[in-house]
């Protein structure tokens, strides 16, 4: 069978907004909270623009490395023993312009009458 990247050769979107909870399973603990610095350190380090909130991280930039620092972050709690962790991902890129996160926010926040 042909790969899609034989038969198709799409590049990824040059720009993406992603929003991810990263859910570490089976660790000692309740409280992940070790686990959650453990990535905001790491994204920090990528140089990837992101904003934690209280049920995840939103992070921007070119897809292949925002996906990447995804990854990666499996990558390093793996190997501080986690055997398994669940992550959601919602992904949003667009081709008509470049908006970003604070660019989202203020249109609404126009429309509320707060701007």
């Amino acid at each position: 069978m042909e790969s899609i990247t034989q038969s198709h050769p799409y590049s990824t979107p040059s720009h993406c907004t992603a929003d991810f909870c990263l859910i570490p399973i089976g660790t000692s603990s309740p409280s992940v909270s070790q686990q959650v610095a453990d990535v905001q350190r790491l994204i920090e380090k990528s140089g990837v623009k992101f904003v934690m909130h209280s049920a995840g991280t939103t992070l921007e930039g070119p897809w292949d490395k925002v996906l990447n620092v995804i990854g990666q972050a499996h990558t390093m709690l793996h190997n501080q023993g986690i055997v398994r962790i669940q992550t959601d991902i919602r992904v949003g890129s667009r081709t008509d312009k470049k908006q970003s996160m604070e660019d989202k926010v203020a249109v609404v926040e126009r429309l509320l009458g707060k701007k």
